[in-house]
């Protein structure tokens, strides 16, 4: 038997077996949901009250009538075959698990509904009685809140968008400010900057483009990222070459937009003092899970190496001290590794 389907999960009603008495019928008429007892033939034999408020009928408008009049047009053709498979094979159970169900009314209005089946039998003859809730108001509180969720999906998206496009114009007015200096230092402080601010556009616009507006996926970040800065340091690729190996990490905003940073303060140092005078070398990018939740960012570069004196919390450089406060900020741990190349290493737990 079916009501229509295209799935809902079904309450199971069980009853006692035999012919109804007194006690069943006084379950039956009584119970909450509207309960049709179907005969082999498909009629219906008994129905409760609350299948009269339910479906609009009056008590002797159903009896005796074949329960596809309850069953919407569309789907009444294939209701007397489903009505047989169930019958060849009863138990009970929910109908249409996975589907979505349907009845209709007498005004011809049609309804979402669940429905339980269950067999009863009194050794030679069998019925099916069935319990059938409305789930009208159900249903639609359930779209209310998909609609209301792809609402504060659009409006996050579109904050990610504007945030993005106020980066840029940030980006823009320090790299035209950066044509106009002529102080090297100076110059060159504001091209760091303009790298760190076109940094988190980049984190918004990989939020923007994503499926999952609260997570970047931080390998196509850092791929974006190199060849950004590959680009703006007019970096020889066959002179100095850098390849990546990056899982698939997903970061929540929270920790992407300081994780990008750090990635954008080591890539940067490795190219603009790893390889002076023309030196050829290779820079190395990694991210991978070395726990469940736990994430390692390592930057490597076989150049000329940090000074003897090196020590992390000791330096005087901006890029290492904000390294240093971008870790601190996702709850991180740093390690210098200068052996032989030198390598940063950042591992971190992913939303502590």
């Amino acid at each position: 038997m079916s009501f229509g389907e295209t799935g809902a999960q079904i309450t199971e009603h069980a009853f006692p077996t035999g012919s109804p008495d007194q006690r069943f019928e006084r379950v039956v008429e009584y119970a909450p949901n509207a309960m049709i007892l179907i005969g082999t033939d498909g009629t219906m034999e008994m129905v409760n009250a609350q299948t009269e408020i339910i479906f609009g009928y009056a008590r002797s408008e159903l009896l005796g009538q074949p329960i596809e009049m309850l069953v919407p047009e569309r789907f009444r053709a294939g209701h007397p075959n489903l009505r047989g498979s169930y019958t060849n094979h009863p138990n009970p159970r929910p109908m249409g698990a996975g589907r979505d169900l349907y009845a209709l009314r007498k005004d011809g209005s049609e309804f979402p509904v669940e429905i339980g089946l269950n067999p009863i039998s009194d050794g030679e003859n069998m019925q099916i009685l069935a319990a059938i809730s409305d789930i009208s108001e159900r249903k639609h509180r359930e779209e209310q809140i998909a609609r209301s969720l792809r609402e504060k999906e659009t409006l996050l998206s579109e904050v990610h968008h504007r945030v993005k496009n106020n980066l840029q114009i940030i980006h823009s007015l320090l790299d035209m400010q950066t044509s106009s200096v002529i102080d090297v230092q100076a110059r060159e402080a504001l091209i760091d900057s303009c790298n760190r601010v076109r940094s988190m556009a980049q984190i918004h616009q990989s939020l923007y483009q994503s499926e999952d507006i609260a997570k970047v996926n931080f390998a196509d970040f850092c791929e974006s990222l190199i060849s950004s800065l590959l680009a703006t340091f007019n970096v020889d690729i066959t002179r100095v070459r850098v390849e990546s190996n990056l899982a698939d990490v997903q970061l929540a905003i929270d920790q992407a937009v300081p994780c990008g940073l750090i990635a954008n303060e080591l890539i940067t140092n490795a190219l603009k003092h790893g390889f002076p005078d023309g030196t050829e070398g290779q820079i190395e990018v990694s991210t991978k899970m070395i726990d469940a939740d736990v994430v390692e960012l390592r930057v490597s570069d076989n150049g000329r190496g940090m000074p003897d004196n090196f020590k992390l919390g000791t330096t005087e450089g901006l890029g290492l001290q904000l390294i240093e406060l971008l870790v601190d900020q996702i709850g991180g741990d740093i390690d210098v590794l200068t052996d032989q190349d030198t390598t940063f290493v950042i591992s971190f737990r992913i939303g502590s």
